[in-house]
């Protein structure tokens, strides 16, 4: 009884590490895979997100996590005609209340200074080339939520993306804390079928063998 026990919360624990691991591939935010291409969902509308860094990085793409301190260059190409028309800004912040890939426009909303937590800002405007493109330089490691907001050509309406990335390395959030639960019961599940003792016997006879 003890062993199926064992095996179920097992089962649990590597479910919930696939699952964990799944949420990590899927982007953060406002920013999601799809056939191997990094979109980024500002509402309804999509562009193709990537992330250059020429000078450390060649014309390597990223879309998540960015790998070095240094220039970084976002690039946005329009999978809607309607963003050519529209006034886009964008903005980056440091993630100050640690809110993780979870990060929401509300929990940009609930930051208290958002001008202090605020390491760049582009104003609004148009590129009616089917791109848009904005470039930083970061001083800092960490964790950061960039905002992007459209403004409709003709209503009074926004449209906004919020996405959570990592520079200097990725963030591994709760994975490893998972890991190890994952390790510990398999240990129990190996000490619970007679592992240990079977273990302790070879260890034995080894010593007892001239």
């Amino acid at each position: 009884m003890n062993s199926i026990r064992v095996k179920n919360a097992l089962l649990a624990l590597m479910s919930s590490c696939c699952l964990l691991t799944s949420g990590i591939a899927n982007g953060h935010g406002g920013v999601a895979f799809e056939d191997d291409l990094c979109v980024i969902s500002i509402d309804f509308l999509q562009a193709h997100f990537t992330v250059f860094q020429p000078e450390t990085r060649q014309d390597e793409e990223f879309c998540e996590d960015i790998p070095d301190l240094g220039n970084a260059i976002f690039v946005m190409e329009y999978l809607h005609a309607l963003l050519s028309e529209m006034s886009l800004d964008f903005r980056i912040v440091r993630d100050v209340n640690e809110v993780g890939r979870f990060a929401s426009w509300d929990d940009v909303l609930a930051i208290e200074d958002l001008e202090a937590a605020t390491v760049f800002y582009q104003p609004a405007q148009i590129e009616p080339g089917g791109y848009y493109r904005a470039s930083y330089a970061f001083e800092a490691a960490g964790t950061y939520i960039g905002v992007v907001t459209a403004q409709h050509p003709i209503e009074d309406r926004d449209y906004n993306a919020v996405f959570y990335f990592q520079v200097g390395g990725r963030d591994w959030g709760t994975i490893p804390f998972f890991v190890l639960l994952l390790l510990l019961a398999q240990l129990g599940y190996w000490y619970s079928n007679g592992g240990f003792a079977r273990w302790k016997e070879k260890r034995l006879a080894a010593k007892q063998s001239p």
